[in-house]
Order: C-alpha cells, then structure tokens, then sequence
C-alpha cells in the first residue's frame, strides 16, 4: 500500500470534536481495471437529534466498488467519530456521508445505508446510493434503489 500521503496511520489518534469530512485520506487503488467489492460496517455510529439533542446510534455499512482512490480505513473511523457531536437527521447523515466519500474517491458505484436503533418506538433505515454517471454503475445504482426491498435492512 502507498503511505506517503497517509497522515493518520500509525500516528496518535486525535478524535475531532465536531463534524470533520477533512479527516478523510485516500490511498490508490492498485486494482483498477477489477470491479470488486469494499464494504466498511461501523457498528457504532452515533450522531445527535438536530431538535432534541439527543444521541442517535446506528450501524452504518458502506459498500463501493472503487476505481482509482480507495477510503483509507482509520481516517473512516475519525470520520464516522466525527459525527457524535453533530446535529443531523438519520436520512442527512447517510447522504452526507456518501456525498464526502464521492468527493474523495470518485467511486464506480457506492451505497451507504443506516441502521437507526428505535427512539420513541420508530426505526429508520435510509439508504442511499450512487453510480458514475452514463455508465453501467449509474443503471446499477438505479437498479438496486428501485428494486431494494425496503422490508430488508441490508
């Protein structure tokens, strides 16, 4: 693996008090003619009520099939952490986490999907994808959003 522009890795863990996407690094991908699979599970996500200020936790699984940049995992983790303190609705979180990784990376494909644990009686499962546009990934995307069944978590 490259590492040269990895600044995380093998250094002090420094958690960011707030929302932080410019914790996210890359590395580059050394298979990129392969179409394959990443998927990322964080078990413990946690996020605040943008009303209440109460905490929301979740498990929080990214799939994507990379192309030229790759998330590097331990900037994932400060990332994903960087959510404690922040104020946001289960469906803008998963958005926003899609869309900074988009930025990142520029993936064929990603999903990112948010298993809420029930507050007030309610779960809340949003999911959210993306496929690079006028590709196949983009009929991709489509076809996984339109034929999901919403009943399934994952």
């Amino acid at each position: 693996m490259q590492t040269e522009n990895l600044s995380l890795l093998g250094n002090k863990t420094v958690y960011k008090d707030d929302y932080a996407p410019e914790v996210l690094e890359a590395f580059t991908n050394k298979h990129p003619q392969n179409d394959y699979w990443v998927t990322f599970e964080c078990p413990e996500f946690t996020s605040l009520c943008p009303i209440t200020g109460q905490p929301d936790f979740a498990k929080i699984h990214i799939n994507y099939l990379p192309e030229i940049d790759m998330v590097e995992s331990k900037s994932l983790k400060l990332y994903l952490f960087s959510f404690r303190n922040h104020g946001a609705f289960h469906e803008d979180c998963v958005n926003i986490i899609m869309k900074d990784l988009i930025r990142l990376m520029n993936p064929k494909y990603i999903e990112v999907i948010g298993i809420f644990t029930p507050r007030g009686g309610i779960s809340i499962h949003p999911f959210c994808n993306y496929g690079k546009p006028n590709t196949k990934y983009e009929q991709m995307a489509n076809s996984r959003l339109l034929n999901r069944d919403p009943q399934r978590s994952i």
